[in-house]
């Protein structure tokens, strides 16, 4: 939309992985914002935290009990007391039973959970991107946009109702595991302490290493998104062009930046799963052998030691588990910071205190000394001024980059002005609501917009309580009500994902339709008719003088043939009013004006 944007929109959006990339990671901030997100389900959380405590701590259970049923067996002796035993390993499998039943519950409750939490964080996503500055949209790639709203949404949710509940499951299964091996045995406990400082500090260092290989991993895969999202919807100049084969390498070389940055992440990753269970076979090997030792001197059982086997698997288990984790915990954190930072993005700045609704418009605009750039280094509009009174039709004309579409960003309050003001019926322009002066306008860009829907929803689209009598009164102005008749449901036929089930120049007498039924007092046209005949091009003109009567209308137009009614016609050049006044005149000066009409007619 920004037409003079150019090389700052491209060079932001080719840069914006890069610099995303380098920013400070913010683990704790992304931990803060999933807690804030968990604590809307206080309850479902306080009943998870129920069930896990409840289902780990029977489950510790198990060992304790298989001791005793093994002290029941006196070896040497050859008498066995199998009531005992059997008893024991009743109570082993009811505990194990209830166990997994509660690990069952917990399983539906997190998977509620996170189901809830992605589709709240989905919706806040959603509605931060239509709160945020269109110029934000002009300097990230629409595919990594998407990459977050569904990739990076995606990756959260599955941890949550997976990864969570292990971690916690494995504090309680370490406090609980300890506590026993402490009633049992405390000799071996130093034994078997000798190898965890290790596996701790070493899981701690890998994930300090892997965590920015993983916001790398999400970074290059949003840049893929938008490179095949881009070439998607250009196939038919790809191909037009025989490009097909620069297209396919520059792709490999994104996609394999995109394999290289996985392959890297879960390489380190998946070091940490192996080097932590060797080192906890380590710590299990010593605690064997001290055991037998005790045991020979008398001061354990055989079931003690078998329970205390259990329970150091059982204590070690887990850091064993949170190491071959990481990689999902890694990437969970790396696609929450990159969802909070989008979250965190500033929106289109508020209105200002006290701003008035516009209504009763007429149509009068006004442009006073204004300059404004994208960028503070580059200044597009310099020192603009022109009146619109109320009713006329304003033509905008100039060279690509002159900057006509950065006035009507401006007119729209799309960008604010650096300097200067505009006024619409006298009012300022930052004195009033951006919605009610958004609603004043119609409007009607060379990019055409229409959406999954019948065709009458789409050209009521500005006017959800307008009648059937009025859109099609609508259609007939702009040409397209005999080509609506002729499809087999007529209004209510359904388009398919911006609209490839029509031309580009129906679509785009849609969109002039829908810019007819808008009940708005200005007009505003971006080369509305650039993908229609020149026949129908001339009926729609027409059309729209009479529709049009007693609306100001700005139209941006390179074809000058169509603007020579125009009541007013600026040339703009190098963001100056280089020339204005109607078409007779501006020819009679035979300034820049006369040389732009006749080098198209040459």
């Amino acid at each position: 939309m920004a037409g003079g944007i150019g090389n700052q929109k491209q060079f932001n959006v080719a840069n914006a992985g890069r610099t995303e990339n380098h920013r400070p990671q913010d683990a704790k901030g992304a931990i803060r914002g999933l807690w804030r997100y968990l604590c809307r389900y206080r309850v479902l959380l306080l009943l998870a935290v129920v069930l896990t405590v409840v289902g780990n701590l029977l489950a510790l259970v198990g060992p304790k009990l298989s001791g005793r049923a093994i002290d029941a067996i006196e070896p040497g002796k050859g008498r066995v007391d199998f009531d005992t035993v059997f008893y024991y390993a009743g109570l082993m499998v009811v505990f194990y039973v209830v166990s997994s039943l509660f690990s069952y519950l917990l399983s539906v409750v997190m998977q509620t959970i996170s189901r809830r939490m992605a589709r709240q964080m989905r919706d806040d996503v959603f509605r931060k991107l239509l709160s945020l500055p269109v110029g934000y949209f002009d300097t990230h790639l629409s595919g990594d946009i998407i990459s977050r709203v569904s990739y990076d949404i995606d990756v959260i949710n599955t941890s949550l109702s997976t990864d969570l509940v292990q971690i916690c499951a494995s504090l309680i299964t370490i406090v609980g595991s300890f506590a026993m091996m402490v009633s049992i045995a405390p000799k071996l406990i130093p034994v078997m302490l000798v190898t965890i400082p290790l596996s701790i500090f070493y899981t701690k260092y890998m994930a300090g290493k892997t965590r920015p290989l993983f916001r790398t991993r999400s970074v290059k895969l949003g840049e893929m998104n938008g490179y095949v999202e881009e070439m998607v919807s250009g196939q038919k100049t790809i191909r037009a062009y025989a490009r097909e084969q620069v297209i396919t390498e520059r792709f490999d070389a994104i996609n394999r930046e995109a394999v290289d940055a996985y392959y890297t992440a879960d390489y380190y990753s998946c070091l940490v799963g192996p080097t932590v269970n060797f080192v906890n076979n380590m710590s299990l090997a010593l605690v064997t052998v001290f055991g037998a030792l005790l045991y020979l001197a008398g001061e354990l059982t055989l079931g003690n030691i078998s329970s205390f086997v259990l329970y150091s698997r059982k204590f070690s288990g887990p850091i064993n588990e949170a190491a071959n984790i990481i990689s999902e915990l890694q990437s969970a954190l790396a696609a929450a910071e990159r969802v909070f930072r989008l979250l965190s993005e500033e929106p289109e700045p508020a209105d200002a205190k006290g701003a008035a609704e516009l209504s009763d418009v007429r149509g009068r605009v006004e442009i006073q000394k204004v300059s404004f750039g994208y960028t503070p280094e580059r200044t597009i509009i310099r020192n603009l001024s022109m009146t619109a009174p109320e009713g006329s039709m304003i033509a905008i004309v100039g060279p690509t980059g002159a900057g006509k579409t950065t006035i009507i960003n401006l007119l729209m309050r799309f960008y604010d002005v650096n300097e200067g003001s505009i006024y619409v019926d006298g009012k300022e322009n930052r004195e009033v609501t951006r919605a009610s002066l958004r609603r004043a306008y119609a409007m009607v860009l060379q990019d055409t917009w229409v959406f999954g829907g019948t065709i009458f929803e789409n050209i009521a689209y500005g006017r959800e309580d307008a009648a059937m009598e009025e859109v099609v009164a609508a259609a007939k102005a702009a040409h397209i009500h005999s080509y609506i008749m002729r499809l087999p449901q007529g209004y209510q036929t359904v388009l398919t994902e911006d609209g490839v089930n029509i031309s580009k120049g129906q679509k785009q007498l849609l969109t002039i339709a829908r810019a007819m039924l808008l009940d708005a007092k200005m007009l505003i046209l971006d080369e509305a008719t650039s993908n229609v005949d020149t026949r129908t091009e001339q009926r729609i003109q027409k059309a729209m003088r009479r529709l049009m009567a007693g609306k100001t209308c700005f139209v941006i137009a390179h074809r000058l043939s169509t603007i020579q009614n125009a009541d007013r016609i600026l040339v703009i050049d190098n963001g100056n009013v280089a020339e204005q006044g109607t078409h007779e005149t501006l020819m009679a000066q035979k300034g820049f004006y006369y040389r732009l009409y006749a080098s198209q007619f040459e």
